[in-house]
């Protein structure tokens, strides 16, 4: 092919048509070359992993359901803001949003924990949700879940986040911890394997 009409990968990523299982780095390339269907595309699929993410990092806070709704379109704000001076260097595209939403979440954590928790209001009828019995019963079975994780190195906490609390997948995990996905299937167990150790301790 003639130098002056070769097409570069970013030209040839923005002439391609958009599919739906397209992956994030192909979108983002179109996105930077100015497609608006990839860009639409890319931040829905970036919002949707976003959400779940922060849905499980967020699931005991009052409100967490808009907490990760609101976590979900900061970063998908964020990531377009930042897409004009995106440049592949040649990391997953997963690998740019998990670093956003990681501190994206933290923020909202931390902003939870300062805020006053408000109490409902006294109900007309019988209240069909679970008593103070369960809640207290929940809330200890999800602090000795947390506490067994924090034992976990970090790596192995975030692969567990990521593909048991907020159902990524393999796949995906690796791309956005730069793994490769057996290595993340390989971690996975191991964790688990552990966490079925301590659990074993501690009982």
């Amino acid at each position: 092919m003639d130098e002056a009409h070769e097409v570069t990968p970013v030209a040839r990523a923005a002439i391609a048509p958009v599919e739906s299982e397209v992956d994030l780095r192909v979108l983002a390339a179109r996105a930077v070359a100015g497609d608006a269907r990839a860009t639409e595309q890319l931040l829905v699929d970036v919002r949707r992993l976003v959400h779940r993410y922060a849905r499980s990092r967020l699931g005991r806070y009052r409100g967490a359901e808009d907490a990760a709704d609101d976590a979900a379109q900061e970063v998908c704000i964020a990531v377009l803001s930042a897409l004009p001076r995106y440049r592949d260097q040649g990391s997953p595209f997963e690998a740019f949003v998990y670093g956003i939403a990681s501190r994206k979440v933290a923020d909202v954590q931390r902003a939870a924990m300062r805020r006053p928790q408000p109490t409902d209001d006294v109900p007309d009828g019988v209240d069909p949700r679970p008593g103070p019995e369960d809640l207290a019963l929940l809330a200890s079975d999800a602090e000795r879940a947390r506490a067994l994780l924090a034992q976990l190195p970090e790596t192995q906490r975030e692969i567990l986040t990521l593909r048991v609390a907020a159902g990524w997948s393999a796949d995906e995990t690796a791309r956005a911890l730069g793994m490769s996905p057996g290595a993340v299937r390989v971690a996975q167990h191991r964790a688990l394997g552990r966490l079925r150790q301590l659990a074993g301790e501690a009982s």
